[in-house]
């Protein structure tokens, strides 16, 4: 029995008394062998004979410990459905009299962001130096505290002021969770994992919206107050369950504990097996990719990110996602109800409803993604989606155009079509962007340079949110339905970008994903695959590497 060894270096893979072809192309001469097409030979063999059994005890604290950092993206989810609902209430507007749309909304929404931005670096800081348990936790404290100010004050000064801590305690989570749900992940389980974080903007939406629609008929401050208390319920669940949960491998190895790292890998990923061949491939790649004197251990060096081959293409990935997952006509969102409003939806309680169905159906399109994630390639769902976001924008926008040359006698077939083409793009978002905001920048971003690219997407996805939130209002009371156009163009040179820049990460460890950001084309290399002869019995006996 000989050995074969990747190109791209890696753990061997047997070989046995296999046929091979001339050339790329591959021939199995044993009954019931077949041939595949893989995106790592090492990856998929290891995985072939270590099979986690998803239901065991250790797997089901696994999902506890990934569901406790969706429960972070829960408390971000919450506040995007939130204000929209409740600057609508008519206490709301009684007590504060800022009106639904203009410059002193785009201050309440907004705020929140800024808050996000500035506290980016140190979040970064806070995740690398304690762990991503504790980032988690620190987080949901600062979140708690802007809770009990906004949801007690009477003055827009009070209410600003509790949206910016609000903004920095998320940026503090939402660092140290992605980072957490994707570094503890086996490979095969890490598109789910990481998707079904972010999926946690919905796990947040989804209550928020429900809660507001509920609340709107108490008939006092009652009515705005409960559900800015509910957006701390997710953060005390946080606050102590990230004491029952382990630490992240990776930032273990990456701060001396390999010992440690090594027990997480073997109970979480090798059945308890310290010798299975996924656990002796992780923990090789961890210890040959992760530095104990990387870039995490100096607070303010974010220069890696930019002036290595390496690190401008990895943060290209967390540029492109961060903004185009915020500005590809999704930030609308937040201004449902004058959405609504413009399309012939007039009444308050209708407003609330439908916001709370959009956001029903969007969480129904990022699940429906989360299901496939780690069978999907990644960079053609962001060129296709992109694309179908566009088109379904295109008809919001041209049945807005209708209705608003109707005057008072609107069509009802062209409000219908114009809230229905609203739902199919907030779908079509969903299912192309909600997972991969979660996995692109977490599986383009190695370990110690991961939490600090995790703080620079938060600053990118709070500034172009800042856009959103401070810009829309005044457009949409400005120009209305034409903001929509926007978006439309902008979404073509988003699909554009991802078919030109976007680097497949599907199917590969996130340590293997070094070699594929070390060549002169990443978007090539990441397209390479490995054939490989599987046999009747699941064993890999033999592969060819293709060339680049």
């Amino acid at each position: 029995m000989d050995d074969l060894k990747n190109g791209d270096g890696g753990v061997m893979v047997t070989h046995e008394h296999i046929a091979v072809s001339e050339g790329s192309g591959v021939t199995a001469n044993k009954a019931g062998a077949k041939a595949k097409e893989v995106h790592n030979a090492e990856l998929f063999a290891a995985l072939q004979e270590t099979k986690i059994h998803p239901w065991s005890k250790t797997s089901l604290h696994l999902y506890f410990a990934i569901f406790t950092a969706f429960l972070c993206a829960c408390a971000n989810g919450y506040d995007g459905s939130l204000l929209t609902g409740v600057v609508a209430m008519p206490h709301f507007q009684d007590t504060f009299k800022c009106g639904t749309t203009g410059p002193t909304v785009s201050l309440m929404f907004s705020l929140y962001t800024v808050g996000a931005m500035v506290g980016s670096p140190f979040a970064a800081m806070l995740s690398d130096r304690w762990g991503r348990r504790i980032a988690m936790f620190w987080g949901a404290v600062v979140i708690i505290v802007g809770v009990v100010i906004i949801s007690t004050s009477s003055t827009i000064p009070q209410f600003v002021v509790g949206r910016f801590i609000l903004g920095l305690g998320i940026s503090i989570m939402t660092v140290g969770a992605p980072a957490y749900a994707v570094e503890i992940s086996p490979p095969h389980w890490r598109g789910r994992a990481t998707g079904f974080y972010n999926c946690g903007w919905f796990g947040g939406s989804i209550p928020a919206a429900a809660v507001v629609f509920g609340c709107n008929n108490i008939d006092s401050n009652w009515s705005w107050r409960i559900p800015l208390i509910v957006q701390g319920a997710a953060c005390i669940f946080v606050m102590f369950a990230v004491f029952f949960i382990p630490e992240s491998p990776r930032f273990l190895i990456a701060n001396g504990h390999d010992g440690k790292a090594m027990d997480f890998l073997a109970k979480y990923h090798g059945n308890g097996d310290r010798n299975s061949r996924l656990v002796l491939l992780e923990i090789e790649e961890m210890r040959e990719n992760i530095r104990t004197d990387g870039i995490d251990k100096r607070p303010w060096d974010y220069r890696p990110l930019a002036l290595t081959h390496n690190g401008r293409w990895r943060m290209a990935q967390v540029l492109m996602i961060s903004i185009f997952g915020q500005f590809s006509g999704n930030g609308l969102g937040y201004f449902n109800t004058t959405i609504f409003k413009n399309i012939g939806v007039t009444s308050v309680p209708a407003q609330l409803g439908y916001n709370l169905l959009n956001s029903f159906l969007s969480a129904v399109g990022a699940l429906s993604a989360v299901a496939f994630t780690d069978r999907m390639p990644r960079r053609k769902v962001l060129v296709f989606g992109t694309f179908a976001c566009a088109c379904a924008l295109a008809v919001n926008s041209g049945l807005s155009a209708a209705l608003a040359g109707q005057g008072e006698h609107v069509q009802t077939s062209y409000a219908k079509g114009a809230l229905a083409s609203y739902f199919l793009f907030n779908i079509v978002f969903s299912f192309t962007y909600t997972p991969l905001q979660g996995v692109i920048p977490t599986e383009a971003l190695e370990t110690t340079m991961r939490a600090k690219g995790l703080a620079a997407s938060g600053f990118l996805v709070n500034a172009v949110g800042f856009i959103n939130q401070f810009a829309g209002p005044i457009a949409l009371q400005n120009i209305g339905y034409k903001y929509i156009y926007v978006f439309v163009g902008w979404d073509l040179v988003e699909t554009a970008a991802w078919y030109m820049f976007g680097v497949e990460s599907q199917g590969r460890t996130l340590e293997q994903l070094e070699w594929v950001y070390d060549q002169p084309n990443p978007v090539k290399a990441s397209l390479k695959v490995d054939k490989v002869i599987v046999q009747a019995d699941g064993k890999v006996t033999e592969k060819v590497v293709s060339e680049l």
